[in-house]
C-alpha cells in the first residue's frame, strides 16, 4: 500500500467520520429510540455518548480501508487500535480541559473538538502503520485492546458507571432515557 493513498484515505476518512458521527448525534431521537440507535448513537447528552458516536464510523472507515487499500493487517491493526483509543482520550483531555477554563461548554468548540478528534484519530493510525511490520509485534495486545473497545461501547450505554463522564449533563440521568434496565437514573446527589 502506498503511503499516498493512505494519507488520502486520512484525510476522506477524518471527514466521513466526523459527518456519520455528527449524524449519529441526532440518530437516537429521530428514530424514537430503535434498537440500533441505541448501540450507535447518542441517546442522551453525556460525555461518553459523544464518545461514543465517533467510534462506530471510525470502525466502518477502517474496514473500508482494510478492504480498498490491502495494507500490512497486523500494522494496519495496530494502528487502526493507536488511533481508535485517541478518540475517547482526545475527547475527554480537550472537553474537560476547556470547559475548567471558560466555566461552561460551548457548542462550536464542541463541534472543532469532535473534527479536531476525528483528524487526530486518522493521523495517529497513519503515523502508527507508518513504522511498518515492527509495529506488528504489538498486534496481539492491539486485538485485546479492541475487545476491551468494543465492551466499553456496548455495556456503558446500556449499564453506564455512575460517573461523570455517563452523566447527561441535562438531566441528571445516566444511560437510556426510561430504560427499564434500570441503568437511566437521576442523579440527585452531586458528583463525588
Amino acid at each position: 500500500m502506498k503511503n499516498k493513498s493512505f494519507k488520502l484515505s486520512g484525510i476522506i476518512g477524518t471527514i466521513f467520520i466526523f459527518l456519520l458521527g455528527a449524524e449519529l448525534h441526532f440518530f437516537y431521537d429521530q428514530s424514537g429510540g430503535h434498537v440500533l440507535s441505541v448501540l450507535f448513537g447518542a441517546v442522551n447528552e453525556s460525555t461518553w455518548e459523544h464518545i461514543k458516536i465517533f467510534i462506530a464510523p471510525y470502525i466502518i472507515w477502517a474496514i473500508l480501508e482494510l478492504a480498498y487499500l490491502r495494507p500490512s493487517f497486523k500494522a494496519f491493526v495496530v494502528g487502526k487500535v493507536a488511533g481508535l483509543y485517541s478518540i475517547p482520550i482526545g475527547i475527554i483531555v480537550l472537553f474537560y480541559s476547556y470547559t475548567a477554563i471558560v466555566g461552561t461548554h460551548l457548542l462550536w468548540v464542541d463541534i472543532l473538538i469532535s473534527l479536531i478528534v476525528c483528524a487526530l484519530a486518522q493521523y495517529i493510525s497513519y503515523k502508527v502503520y507508518s513504522l511498518g511490520n515492527g509495529v506488528a509485534r504489538w498486534f496481539a495486545p492491539s486485538l485485546i485492546a479492541l475487545v476491551l473497545m468494543a465492551v466499553m461501547y456496548f455495556s456503558f450505554t446500556a449499564v453506564p458507571p455512575k460517573a461523570l463522564l455517563f452523566k447527561d449533563p441535562i438531566t441528571g440521568g445516566y444511560g437510556i432515557p426510561g430504560s427499564s434496565l434500570g441503568a437511566s437514573y437521576v442523579d440527585n446527589a452531586a458528583f463525588v
